[in-house]
């Protein structure tokens, strides 16, 4: 508190406390990340949710006596709220001194490519060939023209070899770096003392959304520049998905959970990820992870904060050692017994920064200011700076700890390698419950949790995808939308056995939860595309106040709203959101203007109009519905149907009758990518999703294409001479047999395409 106090940062933590408060009071989910977890004070104050004591961060990597800089306090909020806070904190600071930061994007390799042969008239296909064979960036560090040339022998070739390529990359290395437009930070927002104008120029954000955003950026901002504070204000879509999820588990089973008091020591949630079960949590998806879950066996939430900090490039050659540790502790050795303090929970190994950090002071006597540099100097890798922190390190180890010069040496050599990977302790922690809790709701409530995620990613249609298979896995039905029981989002509906619910009791939680099988998920009705959020909501509202539809005809004569027109009716009948009556929905459709005219004329209260169903005998009487017969639709129209509206084959799937064929060859594409090395060749069943045709610099066709089957989704080059000879039946909705060679691309597997056969 006295370093706090000292170092004038009170009156920002009192800003960061009010903010949290609002959003807590007004059920904003937020999380903060970073080593203001290590603050006792930030715990107290209702800043931060994680007891820095419990997890052992110290405070010094936040704030020290030493430290010149101002500390970060980063915040994470639901973010389909986070402009409510924002909102928030404009009324109460005031709106002439709250702003977000402006930021400037800058021509990055791929789009000066782009942009310089547009500009120079070359043809879109062109700058298009070019600019993909320029890798993305990884790891913080973008990828340059000149980074390109050296890793990519194909651009290399390419530029050597074609004057136009050589033309375009050398006027784009020129602009390559430049500023091309402004935007608005994704996090940042500053308040000013007094008017913004006092410290920045500002500007409306281009979008033309209203919002006044700075001209200077971040970096131009802050205190060794305007002199602002920032503030990180984040959107997280898992928060989203928690909030949403817990927010349904409150109306459909009726337990209320609160997300930052969920027991951390769940056997349920350790015993589901230990299965491998691990779709859809955040953090902890993914085969890799996946993987070394099942072999970690987690028991402890420890376990998941050492995977978040490990399983990046670099440290994730560490988790083996990290796994065979955990499970055999004659395995663990310490270089010295000091060592054993600081590491004892990671069984000896180094994974978070923080725990090299705590060696500098306490092994190499470090001031925390040094530490703070030491830190810096670390993380840079500048060999200058590290060959004077092992110098010092080396002789700090011996005049604090009276170590001999061969154990300091030892060391060095030891921490040195992992030194450029160190990964922040207090970030490990916040992001390891997030997870963490995502994991606990799926393995409680996860018909529950996942409509929340299905909501979250309906703009995703290969995500969607994706949890509908993790849904149909554990055995929770997905169906099309339905008038009768969708609402606008996904929707969970509850199956009572016996008219009451199903329950089991958890030993460690001491809450019920209902068990997977009593529920199943539908699509909602705004889910369904050319099919808004005004019809939804009368449809649903009727509902509610008049019961379920009990007919076509019920249905047609209760909705009176202007927007079921044509082109809504025909979609709903589509997406077989109207099943439920009975009707077939090839008969619907042919009967679609008379449905139409039914829903214009039951509405008339007069009984002396003309009506074509007849007169009626007093004004309540309500007409006659008959549908005129019509061919019935087949399945394969109606699985057509779903995949124009939904984006997803729901009722059946085209290779459902090829099942037997798939299954019996073995080979899945998911499969395929785990267990092929590079070039290995096989083949499987599947349907083309999407073929996209490119002219090459010879003016053949060649193409890249989707693939699918009951695994999941790939995409597969097929060259010129394979596309020409095979083009007739390389067209979307194909069941084919495929002939496949694996082909990593820019560190991402994918195939050539050799041969197809018609399934």
């Amino acid at each position: 508190l006295k370093v706090i106090k000292d170092k004038g940062y009170a009156r920002y933590f009192l800003v960061v406390a009010d903010m949290l408060r609002f959003a807590r009071t007004n059920g904003i989910l937020s999380n903060i990340r970073g080593s203001v977890s290590g603050s006792l004070v930030t715990f107290l104050a209702g800043i931060t949710n994680i007891n820095p004591i419990v997890y052992e961060i110290p405070f010094e990597r936040f704030l020290n006596p030493d430290r010149p800089s101002a500390p970060d306090i980063d915040m994470d909020f639901a973010d389909n709220r986070r402009d409510e806070v924002i909102e928030y904190v404009r009324n109460k600071y005031g709106a002439d001194r709250v702003a977000q930061i402006g930021t400037f994007g800058t021509m990055a390799a791929r789009g000066s490519v782009r942009d310089v042969a547009r500009a120079m008239g070359f043809a879109y296909e062109i700058g298009d060939r070019i600019s993909k064979l320029i890798p993305m960036g990884a790891q913080g560090f973008p990828m340059t023209i000149n980074r390109a040339l050296d890793e990519v022998p194909e651009l290399k070739d390419l530029y050597t070899s074609d004057a136009d390529t050589r033309r375009i990359i050398d006027m784009a290395r020129k602009i390559e770096g430049c500023a091309r437009h402004i935007g608005v930070h994704a996090a940042g927002v500053v308040i000013s003392p007094t008017a913004l104008t006092d410290y920045t120029p500002l500007q409306f954000d281009p979008k033309g959304e209203g919002k006044i955003i700075t001209q200077y950026d971040m970096y131009s901002i802050d205190e060794n520049g305007a002199g602002l504070l920032k503030f990180d204000f984040l959107g997280l879509k898992n928060l989203t998905i928690i909030a949403d999820a817990v927010d349904r588990i409150k109306k459909i089973a009726g337990i209320d959970i609160d997300p930052d008091n969920i027991p951390v020591t769940d056997t349920a949630t350790f015993e589901m990820l230990a299965r491998g079960e691990t779709a859809d949590t955040f953090q902890l998806n993914g085969d890799g992870m996946t993987r070394f879950l099942k072999d970690l066996k987690p028991t402890s939430i420890h376990d998941i904060n050492a995977m978040v900090a490990l399983y990046r490039p670099g440290p994730i050659s560490f988790i083996p050692e990290y796994i065979a540790r955990k499970h055999d502790r004659s395995l663990i050795k310490y270089l010295d017994p000091m060592l054993e303090q600081i590491l004892e929970k990671t069984y000896g190994i180094l994974v978070y920064q923080d725990d090299l950090l705590m060696m500098a002071h306490k092994i190499a006597g470090y001031t925390w200011g040094e530490v703070d540099k030491f830190r810096k100097a670390v993380g840079k890798k500048i060999p200058e700076e590290m060959a004077q922190q092992k110098e010092k390190f080396i002789k700090g180890c011996i005049s604090h700890s009276k170590w001999p010069e061969k154990k300091a040496k030892e060391v060095w050599k030891w921490i040195e390698p992992f030194a450029a990977y160190g990964f922040n302790k207090a970030h490990s922690v916040s992001y390891g419950r997030v997870a963490y809790i995502t994991a606990y709701l799926k393995a409680h409530f996860p018909a529950i949790y996942l409509s929340a995620v299905l909501t979250s990613e309906q703009g995703d249609t290969e995500k969607v995808a994706e949890t509908i298979a993790e849904c149909k896995r554990i055995g929770i039905p997905v169906l099309p939308p339905d008038v009768n029981e969708s609402y606008s989002q996904f929707t969970v509906i509850k199956e009572n056995r016996d008219q009451r619910l199903e329950i089991r009791k958890n030993p460690i939680s001491n809450f019920q939860s209902p068990i997977s099988d009593s529920y199943r998920i539908r699509f909602g009705l705004v889910t369904i595309k050319n099919f808004g959020q005004g019809i939804s909501t009368a449809i649903i509202d009727e509902r509610k106040s008049g019961g379920k539809f009990k007919s076509l005809a019920d249905f047609l004569d209760r909705i009176k709203d202007k927007n079921l027109n044509k082109k809504s009716l025909e979609s709903l009948i589509k997406a077989g959101a109207m099943d439920c009556f009975g009707e077939d929905r090839g008969l619907m459709l042919a009967n679609l203007d008379l449905m139409l005219e039914y829903n214009k004329e039951s509405g008339k209260q007069h009984a002396d109009q003309d009506s074509l169903f007849g007169a009626m005998s007093d004004a309540s009487s309500i007409p006659s519905l008959r549908l005129i017969p019509a061919p019935l639709a087949e399945m394969r129209d109606k699985l057509a149907w779903e995949k124009e509206l939904l984006g997803l084959y729901i009722s059946g799937h085209p290779l459902e009758r090829y099942r037997e064929q798939i299954t019996k060859n073995g080979m899945t594409i998911k499969k395929a990518l785990e267990e092929l090395k590079e070039g290995g060749q096989t083949i499987f069943g599947c349907i083309v999703n999407e073929v996209r045709l490119v002219q090459t610099k010879k003016n053949d066709t060649m193409a890249f294409i989707t693939l699918a089957d009951f695994s999941g989704s790939v995409e597969a080059v097929v060259f010129p001479r394979v596309y020409n000879e095979f083009k007739n039946v390389l067209i979307p909705d194909s069941c084919l047999a495929a002939k496949v060679t694996l082909n990593t691309r820019n560190g991402e597997k994918g195939f050539v395409l050799e041969r197809v056969k018609g399934l």
